[in-house]
């Protein structure tokens, strides 16, 4: 191949984590603001809004599991014995949310129907609490002995800025929930939600803000590649742009245009994410010699598979990427405009 191999998968990795964060980032908001529904059928209008759509937008999340283990499995392995109970926990709550989905309706008991109602909230808190975490510990790096082991515990995974990394990306996907739910909505369930998108909005700038502070502080060498290639700002004006545009648009009423920007606020913040890590993949914290790229870190480089093995992925994704965008497409375009109940509803 007359190109980078590993830089490319680099970039498609960051892709498909783009794709996951903006699609199911709407999902998980909805599952966060669902207490705020005051009825039983507002209730089963936030589920329906994703009924049709929320396994397919996971995915993406698939994907880019199956992606990293067979393009850089030293990483792979890394993050996944690393973040173990975590991961358990991630999948628990992806599980819960599952089966609430499906099973909240198939019972007419007031019992039975708060209790999934609570499954459905709480699975997706900690689902989306868990994935902003688990971004802040990869900024900030985690002990890694030579052979990429992790050297702490689930409790080293928690500190003042990892629970601010994931209480952001829970305000983020609050937001993004908010806006696609109104878009989803009309009659009274629409004006309920339109204060929020404000309120969701203001507490997502405070957080971006503090957390912004706080990584240049911390993790100075976080801003080393954009300070390093000036392309990259590129992506800190996206993020900044999509977030002015948020309250731009909502004052004009113009819905579409703010669901566009908060789907471009994310995808500046995961590019912003991916820049703070490249070359790493994993960044070992431990070690003295902090900088772009530390002797225990996993890079793209040293993690990677086999060149023959990148080649034959890439030649797969370039065939097989069309297909799921036009699949993904066409589900969007069949299950269009405003929420409908009918016989077989969530």
């Amino acid at each position: 191949m007359p190109f980078d191999l590993n830089l490319v998968w680099f970039i498609l990795l960051g892709i498909l984590l783009i794709g996951y964060a903006i699609l199911d980032g709407f999902d998980l908001g909805v599952g966060i603001l669902h207490p705020i529904a005051r009825t039983d059928t507002e209730r089963r209008l936030f589920m329906n809004s994703i009924g049709p759509i929320w396994d397919g937008n996971e995915v993406w999340l698939i994907t880019f599991g199956g992606a990293l283990f067979a393009a850089f499995p030293e990483a792979y392995a890394t993050v996944f014995s690393g973040f173990y109970l975590a991961f358990m926990l991630l999948l628990l709550a992806l599980i819960f949310r599952a089966v609430s989905l499906e099973f909240r309706s198939k019972n007419k008991s007031t019992l039975w129907r708060a209790f999934w109602d609570y499954a459905f909230f709480g699975s997706s808190l900690l689902a989306t609490l868990l994935f902003g975490v688990a971004v802040g510990n990869s900024i900030v790096g985690l002990p890694l002995d030579q052979n990429g082991i992790y050297l702490g515990g689930f409790w080293n995974l928690i500190s003042v800025y990892t629970v601010l990394t994931g209480l952001l990306a829970v305000s983020m996907f609050a937001m993004h929930g908010a806006i696609y739910l109104y878009l989803k909505t009309e009659g009274q369930v629409q004006e309920r939600l339109q204060p929020w998108m404000w309120r969701l909005w203001g507490i997502f700038l405070t957080l971006y803000i503090l957390a912004t502070i706080m990584t240049l502080v911390e993790v100075p060498e976080a801003a080393q590649n954009v300070r390093d290639y000036p392309w990259a700002a590129l992506v800190v004006i996206l993020s900044v742009l999509g977030i002015a545009n948020i309250p731009r648009t909502l004052f004009n009423k113009k819905y579409g245009q703010a669901f566009l920007s908060s789907a471009a606020t994310i995808a500046g913040l995961s590019g912003l994410f991916m820049l703070a890590l490249f070359p790493n993949l994993v960044v070992a914290s431990n070690d003295p010699e902090m900088g772009s790229v530390v002797a225990n870190s996993l890079t793209i480089y040293n993690a990677a598979s086999s060149q023959k093995t990148l080649g034959i992925m890439f030649l797969i994704a370039v065939l097989g990427m069309p297909l799921v965008l036009l699949y993904t497409s066409a589900v969007y375009w069949s299950f269009r405009g405003k929420v409908t109940l009918g016989e077989h509803s969530y």
